[in-house]
């Protein structure tokens, strides 16, 4: 899967712009700009008060245009929660895509940790919208979960599996590797209050490579073949 195939530039609110003769116009710069803002802050709104709490309102004010002029990319509220869990759900997605089967097996799956580390760091509404959402059953992704991410976790797991059996890594289960790693990494966009409650004063900056030396120290000791 790849980042066009949940997110069309040919389409505006989940429909196709069909021009004179029956041709597909292509959205304008500005379209596309207002389209992404609209992605982007309705990330933070739905993050806040989920799918039932937010409003139209809410959801036009975040991107500061009328409820009309959202409703011209977004039909819907809820086509407009689809597309942000498939923006998000695309995100992730990449760095998982990236793994080399080529590549030396430590470093490709300590890359992975970092990826969704960062992404901790800097997107974590990105990761407590998703944690939301599947808390609740995945009522309106789980189409895209069972259709989308599942072939690449099969893809991907087979290059683990591989590696296993080669004997660059130990012997386990990569699934549940893979569910690991999204634990750990999320836990810090998810639990941040409580994390931040514990670890009082320290920067963002210190959390992060404390978390990420942590991580790779318990990985390399426990992947890797003695």
């Amino acid at each position: 899967m790849v980042l066009s195939e949940l997110n069309s530039d040919a389409k505006i609110g989940g429909k196709t712009k069909v021009g004179a003769g029956g041709k597909q116009s292509k959205p304008t710069r500005i379209q596309l700009r207002n389209r992404e803002r609209i992605l982007d802050t309705a990330i933070s709104v739905f993050a806040s008060a989920g799918f039932k709490g937010a409003t139209v309102d809410q959801l036009a004010k975040a991107a500061g245009m009328t409820k009309p002029n959202l409703l011209y990319y977004f039909r819907t509220k809820r086509d407009l929660y689809i597309a942000v869990l498939e923006l998000v759900l695309a995100r992730w997605v990449e760095p998982l895509g990236e793994l080399d089967p080529d590549g030396d097996p430590a470093e490709q799956i300590l890359a992975y940790m970092r990826a969704k580390l960062l992404m901790s760091r800097e997107r974590p509404q990105d990761s407590r919208l998703f944690a939301n959402e599947i808390l609740h059953g995945a009522p309106l992704v789980g189409d895209v979960l069972r259709n989308n991410l599942k072939p690449l976790m099969e893809e991907k797991t087979r290059v683990i599996n591989g590696w296993c059996k080669a004997g660059k890594l130990n012997r386990m289960d990569p699934y549940h590797l893979i569910f690991m790693l999204w634990a750990t990494t999320q836990h810090y966009a998810d639990f941040e209050v409580q994390i931040s409650a514990l670890l009082g004063n320290d920067t963002p900056e210190q959390r992060f490579n404390n978390a990420q030396n942590t991580l790779e120290t318990i990985l390399l000791h426990g992947i890797l073949p003695k």
